[in-house]
C-alpha cells in the first residue's frame, strides 16, 4: 500500500488550505452571480413598467417623439402619429416570423410634409407575398396617417451570429436604418428621421401587410436565476461545513 504524499486533503496531519481557498472562491462567485441577477431583476422590472406606461399613453406627434429621442436617446414603445405619403417602391424587407409563419416585416419610407422620411414597419407579409405586385391593394396611395409605436434605431449589428444584411436582394436580418434608407431609392440628400415607427394593427386594404407586429412581451426569469445561484452557494457552504466537521472529528 502506497502512502499519500504530504499535503493531500485527507491527510490527518495537514490542513487542506487549497481546497478551502477554492471553495471560498467558488462561494464568492456564486453569491456574486446571484446578486447580479437580483440587480438585473430590478432593472427588468423597471423596464417593463416604463414600456407599459409608454404604450398605454396617448399618441404624440412624431416631431415630439423625435425631440425626446434627441434629448434622452430613448423613445422605444412611445405611441406616435405621423402623416405623409408612402414611397412603396422603396419598401425594405426584414426577415421575420409571425404567428408561426415565415416571411418579412415591410419597412416603407413615409415622406413627411417637411420633405423628410421616416421608415415605417407596416407589418408582416408571408414569404410568397414578398413581391409587392402580389398585394396591390395594400399599396395605399396619397396622404395617410400612421399610428404606431416609435422604435429606437440600432447603432450596430446586435450579435456576430446575425447574418449581414443583403440590400441587393432586399433582405435585412437586422434593422440597419441607414442601409435601409440608402437602398430605398430615395432622393439624393434625403433626410431620414432617426426613428422607426411600428404601425398599429389597423387593417390595411387587402389584409397585407398585417400590422401590430411589435413584440412587447419581455422574458423575466432573473428571480429564478438568482434563486438558482444562491441555492448553489448555500449547497456549497453546507458541503464545506460538513467536510470541516468531519475533519475536526479525525484523530490527531
Amino acid at each position: 500500500m502506497t502512502a499519500s504524499p504530504p499535503g493531500v486533503a485527507d491527510r490527518p496531519g495537514g490542513f487542506p488550505w487549497l481546497v478551502v481557498i477554492l471553495g471560498l472562491a467558488a462561494f464568492a462567485i456564486l453569491i456574486g452571480l446571484g446578486t447580479w441577477q437580483v440587480q438585473r431583476l430590478h432593472w427588468k422590472e423597471g423596464l417593463i413598467e416604463t414600456i407599459e406606461a409608454r404604450r398605454n399613453a396617448a399618441p404624440v406627434p412624431l416631431a415630439e417623439a423625435e425631440d425626446r429621442y434627441h434629448s434622452t436617446g430613448d423613445v422605444d414603445y412611445t405611441p406616435v402619429i405621423a402623416t405623409g405619403t408612402f414611397h412603396h417602391e422603396g419598401e425594405r424587407h426584414f426577415l421575420a416570423t409571425w404567428k408561426g409563419q415565415s416571411g418579412f416585416f415591410v419597412y416603407t419610407p413615409l415622406e413627411l410634409a417637411d420633405g423628410r422620411f421616416v421608415l415605417v414597419n407596416r407589418g408582416f407579409v408571408p414569404y410568397d407575398l414578398k413581391d409587392a405586385s402580389k398585394r396591390p391593394q395594400g399599396q395605399v396611395e396619397g396622404e395617410v396617417t400612421v399610428t404606431g409605436l416609435a422604435r429606437n434605431p440600432l447603432a450596430e449589428k446586435p450579435s456576430s451570429l446575425v447574418p449581414d444584411n443583403d440590400p441587393a436582394k432586399n433582405i435585412f436580418y437586422w434593422k440597419d436604418r441607414d442601409a435601409m434608407a440608402a437602398s430605398a431609392g430615395l432622393p439624393a440628400g434625403a433626410e431620414i428621421v432617426p426613428l422607426f415607427i411600428d404601425a398599429d394593427a389597423a387593417p390595411n386594404p387587402g389584409g397585407w401587410p398585417a400590422g401590430g407586429v411589435t413584440l412587447i412581451e419581455l422574458p423575466n426569469k432573473h428571480l429564478e436565476y438568482a434563486v438558482t445561484w444562491y441555492g448553489l452557494a448555500a449547497a456549497l457552504a453546507a458541503i464545506m461545513a460538513v467536510a470541516w466537521r468531519r475533519r475536526r472529528a479525525l484523530p490527531p
